[in-house]
């Protein structure tokens, strides 16, 4: 299986749980400093002890998604006849980063990021049950700051919580919002594609990209490749940027993407920056639309809302006769067989028919859809 959730959220902790509960041994590799050597030696060892009627081993890969092909190629075998049971853990879409033979024999679990209430209550637990903070009187006075800081991250929130402990010496310690900003802002580290900030340096070059800034988002840009991160993870980013932000406004914007990661492929770092910096400049100076990603929301909104709704008759499948029959098609209109290429008709189940979900952005591309869709359908998209 492969547990697939941002960092902090119990990933490996929850690896071990299964492993303790089924009573197997427990092996952890960690894909940033893992090679195949490695893999090759817990399998053997794994093979060895089947002799001795113990259960097979849990095999723990952290950061599965930095394995190469042939690092994930080794664990097929020893998945496959049942020798270890893999789980994998990520930050990054599985589909994306794990080859599809090894994805095929995995269950993919996604894993969402702590709750305010999670982490409240991992802070609570933190100071009453741990051997070096229960012994200090810890009043959380003001908690926003510490919750803001985390991200979400578990692990990040009871990081920071130690760092502004450990920064008293008085037995007594009362945290406010402002305590914990001064102590972190002394202790904040530099950017690196495995820590704290990754998240935060990718989410101030999207938003920068959005806010049509190109000196932001060329800065942010920069902060990321001396940390060492992923090109193809950056040129992903840029691929959903150009959908998600600039949209219709500028529909060759994801052609410009695209064509941008599959360059990061084929040529690799150093030069891949220079094709990145590019990218990102255009997106930046690009018109914006989010008409399509907030139609997508609308429509997703509505499925989970309505439910299954029953495709109108007359624009169904009708490939035998019996569905014919039965009405399958009946008064279907065929678009190019009128004037125009075009005739009204409903296209939506009955129940929501009339429901708003696409509106074009306010921008010179989508003014253009806007008109196109008025002419065509008149009051239907009327707004």
């Amino acid at each position: 299986m492969i547990f697939w959730g941002p960092p902090g959220v119990g990933k490996t902790t929850l690896a071990n749980i299964i492993a303790n509960y089924l009573k197997r041994p427990f092996y952890t590799l960690s894909a940033v400093n893992s090679g195949v050597k490695d893999v090759r030696e817990v399998i053997e060892k794994a093979k060895s002890q089947q002799f001795f009627g113990t259960n097979n081993p849990v095999l723990f890969i952290d950061e599965i998604h930095r394995f190469s092909k042939s690092q994930q190629d080794s664990l097929l075998g020893a998945v496959e006849k049942g020798v270890i049971t893999l789980i994998g853990a990520t930050t990054e879409n599985p589909s994306f980063e794990v080859i599809s033979a090894l994805l095929s024999r995995c269950q993919v679990y996604v894993l969402k990021e702590q709750t305010k209430e999670d982490l409240l209550k991992l802070v609570d637990i933190a100071i009453t049950t741990d051997e070096e903070l229960k012994k200090k009187k810890i009043v959380i006075k003001e908690h926003e700051s510490l919750l803001q800081l985390s991200g979400g991250d578990a692990r990040k929130l009871l990081n920071t919580l130690e760092i502004v402990v450990n920064s008293f010496e008085k037995e007594k310690i009362e945290i406010t919002n402002d305590i914990v900003v001064d102590i972190v802002q002394q202790n904040m580290v530099r950017y690196d594609k495995a820590g704290d900030q990754h998240y935060d340096i990718i989410s101030a070059f999207i938003k920068s990209i959005r806010g049509s800034d190109p000196n932001g988002a060329v800065y942010w840009l920069a902060r990321m490749i001396e940390g060492g991160e992923d090109p193809k993870f950056i040129a992903r980013r840029l691929l959903i940027s150009a959908s998600e932000d600039v949209g219709n406004a500028n529909p060759t914007a994801l052609v410009i993407a695209n064509n941008c990661f599959q360059a990061v492929n084929v040529i690799g770092m150093p030069e891949a920056r220079i094709i990145l910096s590019q990218t990102t400049i255009y997106l930046a100076t690009s018109a914006k639309s989010n008409a399509s990603y907030e139609a997508i929301n609308v429509a997703q909104g509505i499925v989970k809302e309505t439910g299954n709704l029953p495709v109108p008759l007359h624009i169904r499948n009708a490939p035998t006769k019996l569905m014919k029959d039965i009405g399958y098609g009946a008064n279907y209109k065929y678009s190019h067989g009128y004037e125009g290429n075009f005739e009204v008709q409903e296209y939506l189940p009955d129940e929501i028919k009339g429901t708003k979900i696409y509106d074009p952005g306010n921008n010179s591309k989508e003014a253009g859809l806007r008109n196109f869709l008025k002419d065509k359908w008149k009051d239907k998209y009327n707004y």
